[in-house]
């Protein structure tokens, strides 16, 4: 017998032997555990003299410092004949220098440091943060914050970004899986919304380098900015870094364009909407949902929790087990709650299926969404999504920086500073009652919209039982 033999042989005869001696611990299953708690660290929010608001969180753990920054703009804000300058304002931000250096200059002095800058603009917002050591500090904040206030927007990088975006907008039809979500938010918003639109080869054609001047000059300002800072520092001289830093920023005011009022489903005059989207495929990109409500709404613990029980829980939901497991129809399937904050939210379902398996998988969706409806969630389905919510919550403040960033985002929004505790609490309240009322209330499968991103020769007939068909076209870089 060879040596691996005979060991394989004793590992064998121990486990054999092992299996048959009683747990120390008894049944793991039958195991209870007590409640998981979190206590959310202080963190000090502190008003500068031009207006900037700082929130504080010192952690000596590690000899390093995080500041983060919110700064009140984004892509909702750009003029309708020129979307994606926001994005394009951000990423030259970044990469295009600033009145004392250039793009290189800056990328050899943080490589130097060993320190990290982003910066970027979404579709609500602006965000910026710099990694660093503590000893560097000083340094590398001088140079975050020319970035923030002076960027230079070489012309050179202007360009190079303005070619970089067109090659993204060029490629989006490779994408079935982006095609959808991206149409899907257009049937939410309408395609001209500043919630929906998208940019374009024309639109992001017409920018110039002065335009992401312009565009910066009007939203970066000390009153709508918002800065975190996490990591092994004192207060006092922080305070005192950030005063030298930006203190000399001069205040000016800013008003925001206001955002036209969104009229999607459900509407109690609307019927289901169904479209699709003909693309040469052999599989169907199905988008199932409606408008829902904003994340202040007090109904939006419920549907989150809702939201879990059908389909937001991958391997343990209600879709998944039954569209996927049980009957095969789908790669993937399963729900999302997308909370609003500057507009209206979306709840959505979602499925990849073949062509000719579209209806039944659709119609099973619409089913489960109709049986939360109908009926309560049962016992155990309550305490698991509880559960899950609650262990995951500890998550949402591993360490300090994502402390600061939760409360930067609550303020930047306008929800009130308790409001992550006041979710927690909110969710351990909740009964089946609760959950059907809610459900019955904002949940609408018979006025949902429907988009189809697969084979009209597969999918269109079938699909017109669910409501008369519309027929989308795909814009060039859609």
């Amino acid at each position: 017998m060879t040596r691996s033999a005979f060991s394989l042989l004793v590992c064998a005869a121990l486990l054999a032997a092992c299996s048959t001696l009683p747990s120390p611990l008894g049944d793991p299953r039958a195991m209870k555990f007590d409640p998981v708690t979190f206590t959310i660290p202080e963190v000090e929010r502190i008003v500068l003299e031009n207006g900037i608001i700082v929130y504080l969180l010192p952690d000596p753990e590690l000899p390093l410092v995080t500041v983060s920054a919110m700064i009140r703009t984004g892509a909702i804000f750009e003029p309708p004949d020129k979307v994606g300058l926001a994005a394009l304002t951000g990423a030259v931000m970044r990469t295009g220098g600033t009145a004392r250096m250039t793009g290189d200059q800056i990328d050899e002095e943080l490589e130097y440091l060993a320190a990290v800058v982003t910066i970027g603009i979404g579709r609500e917002s602006g965000t910026a943060s710099l990694d660093i050591l503590k000893k560097d500090l000083s340094r590398g904040l001088a140079i975050f914050a020319d970035m923030v206030r002076t960027p230079a927007f070489e012309p050179a990088r202007v360009e190079l970004a303005k070619h970089q975006a067109l090659d993204a907008i060029r490629r989006r039809p490779d994408s079935p899986a982006g095609i959808a979500s991206r149409e899907f938010r257009k049937l939410m918003y309408g395609a001209d919304h500043p919630l929906g639109r998208e940019s374009t080869v024309e639109s992001v054609s017409r920018i110039t380098g002065e335009d992401l001047v312009a565009f910066h000059r009007r939203y970066f300002t000390p009153s709508g900015l918002i800065l975190g800072v996490a990591g092994d520092f004192a207060k006092p001289a922080m305070l005192d870094l950030l005063r030298r830093t930006f203190g000399d920023w001069k205040p000016q005011p800013v008003t925001l364009p206001a955002l036209p009022p969104v009229t999607g489903s459900p509407s109690p005059e609307t019927s289901r909407s169904v479209n699709i989207l003909n693309r040469d495929l052999t599989q169907t990109y199905l988008r199932v949902g409606h408008l829902s409500v904003k994340e202040d709404d007090p109904d939006f613990f419920a549907l989150a929790l809702l939201d879990d029980i059908l389909g937001g829980n991958s391997f343990t939901s209600r879709l998944f087990r039954d569209v996927r497991s049980s009957q095969g129809l789908a790669y993937s399937v399963g729900s999302r709650l997308v909370p609003g904050n500057l507009g209206p939210g979306v709840f959505l379902l979602y499925a990849q299926t073949k062509g000719s398996s579209t209806p039944q998988a659709l119609a099973s969706m619409l089913d489960h969404m109709e049986r939360l409806r109908q009926e309560p969630v049962t016992d155990d389905e309550l305490q698991f999504a509880k559960d899950a919510f609650l262990n995951s919550f500890v998550f949402s403040f591993a360490d300090a920086g994502l402390i600061v960033n939760r409360l930067m985002a609550l303020e930047y929004y306008g929800l009130p500073r308790d409001f992550l505790q006041r979710f927690r609490d909110n969710v351990v309240k909740l009964t089946k009652e609760d959950l059907l009322r809610v459900a019955r209330k904002h949940l609408h499968p018979d006025r949902v919209t429907i988009l189809a991103v697969g084979k009209d020769d597969d999918i269109e007939k079938p699909l017109s039982t669910f409501g008369q068909v519309r027929h989308l076209t795909l814009k060039p870089g859609g």
